[in-house]
């Protein structure tokens, strides 16, 4: 009977606390030095010990012994290897009583079957008994009657910690998901949005040669402040407003020999945004060369919304912008809404205008523009401002 002992597992019927003891036909055979082949009857058997009248040789208490149990049961012989102390002796009438030490699982098992089989009163066979060592036979040791009092206090702050990890785990992800089902069902978003300011183009004046640029993209020019040159040549300037009798070719070539130089000035105390005309390069009467924004200009947010957000996007509503490079949200009013230029369209413009002014310096930059579904939040933004 070979596993070894596990002390974090007893036997379901020590789990259910039965300890019957009674008289059955065994006898104790001790071993060691002085008591080898020394039998004694015993008095009675339990699970967790014996008793027998102790020979010549007296037990003193609290020894520890080796042995085995022998059985007698219809013809059947079994002998099991136990460790035992002596617990109690009485010289009256010379009873010893033992405790078993040590016993395995499967010895354990072997003896529980013999003294339940031999209390029913049922045969005790070959198969029943390795069936019963074969099975499963032990639960776990309950837990005692302190609930775990028993734990030092690094173990109870270890076992305190990682329940509060599992539970902050917890509350996270079901935060996550609350916040993604919300703004998934609640909240509208914005296909797209940038920071816009209404531009004024600088064009040619004549049919000519953008000679140098005065100023790079991005720089600030003022008001009739010179922006580039450019050069024309003599014959497009008076083309049409020379007779038909100075048409003559020697007429034209000198005229077509000649240049008129030119400057491209700024209409407003401006940022220049885009050249779209490089250096050198001829262009058209009319052609625009320079982008501007003035730097005095209101900037708006231009966004485009789903045709079927219309309920949610109506001039007045509330709605939460973000900003490329700003980490706080602003707030804003949509001003003006209307579908895309050239008639119908499946999605909806609209501009919007933020409680603090947008700098020119944003201008270009994308945006996140939402607005919140739930009516409620109207209320709660109230009670806030209310109490600011």
């Amino acid at each position: 009977m070979g596993a070894a002992s596990n002390s974090n597992i007893v036997h379901e019927s020590e789990a259910q606390r039965q300890y019957a003891r009674l008289k059955m036909p065994a006898r104790i055979r001790f071993l060691g030095a002085n008591r080898e082949a020394q039998e004694s009857t015993l008095l009675d058997l339990s699970a967790g010990g014996f008793s027998f009248n102790q020979g010549n040789q007296p037990m003193k208490l609290g020894g520890h012994h080796k042995g085995k149990l022998l059985f007698q049961v219809d013809g059947l012989s079994m002998a099991i290897d136990v460790e035992f102390q002596v617990r109690s002796v009485y010289d009256a009438d010379q009873r010893v009583g033992c405790e078993f030490h040590n016993l395995r699982p499967r010895e354990v098992a072997a003896l529980r079957y013999l003294i339940t089989a031999y209390t029913s009163g049922e045969m005790v066979t070959l198969g029943d008994m390795l069936g019963t060592l074969q099975r499963d036979n032990f639960t776990k040791a309950r837990k005692g009657k302190d609930g775990g009092g028993a734990m030092g206090f690094l173990s109870r702050l270890r076992a305190l910690s990682v329940s509060l990890a599992i539970l902050l785990v917890g509350v996270g992800a079901f935060s996550y998901v609350l916040n993604q089902l919300y703004n998934l069902y609640f909240v509208t978003h914005a296909d797209s949005a940038m920071v816009s300011l209404p531009s004024q183009q600088v064009s040619m004046p004549r049919e000519g040669v953008l000679q140098a640029s005065l100023v790079k993209v991005g720089g600030e020019v003022a008001k009739g402040a010179p922006l580039a040159t450019f050069s024309s040549t003599m014959l497009d300037v008076l083309r049409n407003n020379l007779p038909e009798e100075q048409m003559t070719p020697e007429n034209i070539e000198r005229l077509f020999s000649k240049t008129l130089q030119g400057t491209l000035t700024s209409p407003c105390d401006c940022r220049v945004v885009a050249q779209l005309v490089g250096d050198g390069q001829p262009a058209n009467k009319g052609v625009p060369v320079f982008e501007l924004i003035p730097l005095n200009g209101e900037a708006s947010i231009e966004a485009r919304f789903p045709y079927k957000t219309f309920a949610k996007v109506q001039p007045g509503a509330a709605v939460r912008v973000q900003v490329a490079g700003e980490t706080t949200l602003r707030n804003g009013k949509i001003s003006n809404v209307s579908l895309q230029h050239g008639g119908l369209a499946s999605d909806i413009r609209v501009s919007i205008l933020t409680d603090e002014p947008l700098t020119t310096l944003m201008v270009g930059r994308p945006v996140e523009v939402t607005i919140d579904g739930l009516p409620g939040n109207l209320l709660v933004d109230k009670v806030m401002a209310a109490g600011k």
